[in-house]
């Protein structure tokens, strides 16, 4: 399996992900501005969507979308813990909170790295993001990861978009929860295997 990934992106969820299994993999980095990847690959033939994650299968057919890469990995490796079993209860809860994650953080945090985003819009969506970060404190009240005790695939992905905001000068300050479960997610080797090797860390 090979997961084409940019530094820091939301594909930095399923590198984790790929780390928690234990499974072997290649990874190759998009170059945004030539849409080219490090390996010398047309990412534009590999996803006409232009971008990431995509993960080539062994049978050489490309999957997209992060919620769905997540799950499709988490499915490889079922005694991982990172997704429960297909048609239960929890799956869906598991998706309840993929959703969630994608359509109301992950798209919220995008016009926060535009520069041509005015600050009206942005003064809107830092206020729709507290709101919904509201809500995610509110569910870590008393566990330590999003689905309970164990550690998901959601965890991986609400990791990766709430660690955006240092990027965009949002302060996860009020949001106590928060903070110590993003530093319990960050301490996790696989999150700083995944790190390290997109040079994240050093």
């Amino acid at each position: 399996m090979k997961l084409y990934y940019s530094p820091g992106a939301c594909s930095l969820s399923a590198h984790i992900a790929l780390h928690e299994t234990g499974m072997l993999f290649e990874i190759d980095r998009l170059i945004k501005s030539t849409k080219m990847t490090a390996g010398g690959e047309d990412f534009m033939q590999i996803n006409p969507k232009g971008y990431v994650p995509a993960i080539k299968l062994d049978d050489g057919s490309i999957l997209t979308e992060c919620a769905v890469v997540l799950q499709y990995i988490a499915d490889q490796k079922p005694g991982s813990g990172l997704a429960p079993k297909a048609g239960t209860m929890e799956r869906y809860r598991l998706q309840e909170w993929l959703n969630f994650i994608s359509s109301e953080l992950h798209k919220s945090f995008s016009p926060l790295f535009n520069k041509d985003t005015t600050e009206d819009v942005k003064t809107n969506v830092r206020n729709h993001l507290t709101k919904r970060l509201g809500h995610v404190e509110t569910q870590l009240a008393n566990k330590p990861y999003l689905m309970g005790d164990h550690f998901t695939v959601a965890d991986a992905y609400l990791f990766v978009v709430a660690g955006w905001s240092k990027h965009v000068g949002f302060d996860l300050g009020p949001f106590p929860k928060l903070r110590e479960y993003m530093a319990r997610v960050a301490g996790r080797p696989a999150v700083q295997a995944a790190m390290k090797a997109e040079g994240l860390l050093k």
